[in-house]
């Protein structure tokens, strides 16, 4: 732009020479050029106006085309600073689904642009269930909270997308965003289309894929007390209501194909984060997807798995950290992930129905388990987004070396991760 404006500028002036030496003895001429002025002097002042006047337009420019991206209040330097940053940000791929991995992307966000949620889609409960049985899509519930979570700005926007009408026999039980993903995949012909929209009137940061296109059913076989009766269960909203423990789960088709954006994103990604989130019925359905887990396996990135904060009832009760990944281990083989990070802060008052899972550090294991203080204080049954964050950052950098995170501005938040690496 420098060069075009300086060949334009010279074209210009070769134009007005000719038109001064073509009038010597004009008045106005001399007055507009200067003419009694020494001509460094007159180079320095009309090169100084010029610049003047072209950075005063590119910044006006500048303003008005990024004024429908830019947050209120907020500086649009700022802004465009921001948005680089975490375009230069690891490129982190996140598998499970519902609360945990809301949670885990939440804090994620803030440190990288270049994130992808890949999500189950054998929910068959709910506003989801209901959508997927009278419309024949994949259940939406667990994308749209990614989507939500995702967003810039969780303010009005994503209120409304998780909003959920409480009364009237039609919508009572579905939730705004879940209709508004229906309709939009109606539009434009396509679930994974209308998905993909979505994520951009949100403005998200990253993108939310299924792991498989496939319409699928989670079934698992259950014992009883007796540990001799089984029973096969199906239906995930079924899983954990039903009496017994889980001896294993399956998906019906057995071998969908995975979504293939899924797959190029694991085999790209720098770092690979399986979980939190219901062992059998968010993370399992993922990694029960033949393709994924061999992606996961190929791929070169550092692989995590997070062990939830606390059991989940009728699924995993009286289960240790070790046990969680035992479990994936029994499904989907050895030699998937690097980590294990497990929260060690047990001691908030839990519901009735839950308890800490305890790390075991010390217990049987296949892989190295990584311990810190993980809890959201306000809701001990689950993690604190930016703590969660922090540590599997600080993680990172250690196989890797630093990373450009200035995103990190918050001196609480940069102590946490000063704390980690050390």
């Amino acid at each position: 732009m420098v060069v075009g404006t300086a060949l334009l500028g010279l074209g210009v002036a070769i134009i007005l020479l000719d038109i001064y030496r073509a009038n010597p003895e004009s008045q106005w001429m001399a007055v507009v050029s200067m003419a009694a002025l020494p001509r460094i002097f007159r180079a320095v002042v009309f090169g100084s106006l010029g610049f003047t006047v072209l950075t005063y337009a590119v910044i006006r420019l500048n303003r008005s085309l990024l004024a429908p991206y830019v947050r209120p209040g907020k500086p649009v330097v700022e802004e465009v600073s921001r948005h680089r940053r975490l375009g230069r940000g690891p490129k982190i791929v996140a598998i499970g689904g519902g609360t945990g991995l809301s949670t885990l992307l939440r804090g994620l966000k803030k440190v990288t642009g270049n994130l992808t949620a890949i999500v189950s889609v054998a929910d068959d409960g709910g506003s989801s269930g209901r959508l997927r049985e009278a419309l024949g899509l994949p259940p939406p519930g667990d994308i749209r909270a990614c989507l939500a979570a995702l967003s810039s700005d969780e303010d009005l926007l994503t209120q409304l997308f998780q909003y959920r009408f409480s009364e009237g026999d039609d919508l009572g039980g579905h939730s705004f965003g879940n209709l508004f993903i229906a309709a939009i995949s109606d539009v434009t012909g396509s679930f994974q289309e209308g998905v993909m929209e979505a994520g951009r009137v949100l403005a998200i940061h990253g993108q939310v894929l299924p792991s498989t296109a496939t319409t699928v059913n989670l079934v698992a076989d259950k014992t009883i007390a007796t540990e001799r009766e089984a029973v096969r269960v199906e239906g995930e909203s079924r899983l954990s209501t039903s009496p017994g423990r889980i001896r294993r789960v399956h998906l019906e088709p057995n071998d969908p194909p995975a979504y293939p954006f899924a797959i190029q994103a694991i085999l790209n990604a720098d770092m690979i984060i399986i979980g939190p989130g219901s062992l059998y019925t968010s993370i399992l359905p993922n990694l029960l997807v033949p393709d994924i887990t061999k992606s996961i396996q190929a791929s070169r990135a550092f692989k995590v798995f997070v062990c939830n904060v606390a059991t989940q009832p009728g699924e995993t009760d009286g289960y240790n950290c070790p046990e969680h990944w035992s479990a994936i281990e029994a499904h989907v083989g050895t030699d998937l992930v690097d980590m294990i990070v497990a929260n060690d802060n047990t001691e908030g008052n839990l519901p009735e129905t839950t308890q800490a899972v305890d790390p075991a550090v010390e217990a049987g294991r296949t892989v190295p388990i990584y311990t810190a203080d993980l809890v959201d204080p306000e809701m001990p049954s689950r993690h604190e987004p930016d703590l969660l964050a922090d540590a599997l950052i600080a993680l990172l950098e250690e196989r890797t070396g630093p990373l450009d995170l200035t995103t990190f501005n918050d001196d609480e938040s940069e102590a946490n991760r000063s704390n980690y690496i050390s």
